[in-house]
């Protein structure tokens, strides 16, 4: 039984843990401060440039933050 319980919580911290290859999306323009895990994200719906796709690595590395709508 101890077994099982430790196999649960290990896979639950591995699926838990943000994956820093994970593809995020952004509105390229100089004032965009978020990254979304979704294309469609409501946060994005203002955009007036591009929206691209990058990795959560360098949407952190750029000082990007989750959306609020995402949370």
């Amino acid at each position: 039984m101890k077994t099982l319980a430790f196999f649960i919580l290990f896979l639950t911290s591995i699926t838990c843990k943000e994956n820093t290859a994970t593809k995020v999306y952004l509105c390229k323009s100089e004032g965009g401060k978020k990254y979304h895990y979704k294309s469609n994200c409501r946060g994005l719906n203002n955009c007036q440039h591009k929206i691209i796709a990058t990795t959560l690595e360098k949407a952190k590395g750029q000082g990007k933050t989750l959306c609020g709508w995402e949370k």
